[in-house]
């Protein structure tokens, strides 16, 4: 058995973690930091962007894909899986946001996942950890 991909990322914002979370619990923000097409596919069970919000994500020309959240602890942590057509296997996000010295906030995000082929995993990894490091520059709470 493979060992799982993990994707490790931290950027930090000079908005505070409650600036923060507002703008990464919304799912129509994201797109910036996927580069991809993001749409709601439902809101939460108790609040908007709360636990089982669902995103659809397109991202170029593969086919999308649902995530829905499954934590949500107000300016503090957002986690998710993939729940819908994705070819990655136990795929799942972490982001966790911490106050920082200056008043803004530090997020520690991390990715986990497999893939059915062999070296796929690690050419994602690779690929996600660019994209998001980018990506998390274009977000501005």
């Amino acid at each position: 058995m493979t060992t799982p991909q993990r994707v490790h990322v931290t950027h930090t914002f000079t908005s505070d973690p409650a600036t923060v979370f507002a703008k990464l619990s919304e799912h129509e923000n994201l797109a910036p930091v996927f580069a991809a097409k993001i749409t709601r596919v439902r809101d939460g069970d108790t609040s908007r962007n709360g636990v089982g919000s669902t995103r659809r994500l397109k991202i170029g020309p593969l086919p999308a894909f649902e995530e829905t959240t499954t934590t949500s602890e107000p300016d503090t942590l957002i986690e998710y899986r993939i729940t819908k057509g994705s070819p990655l296997r136990g795929h799942w996000g972490v982001q966790r946001l911490s106050p920082t010295p200056t008043g803004g906030t530090l997020l520690d995000y991390t990715i986990g996942f497999d893939a059915p082929v062999p070296g796929a995993a690690a050419v994602v990894g690779r690929i996600l950890t660019g994209a998001i490091s980018k990506g998390l520059g274009k977000l501005t709470p």
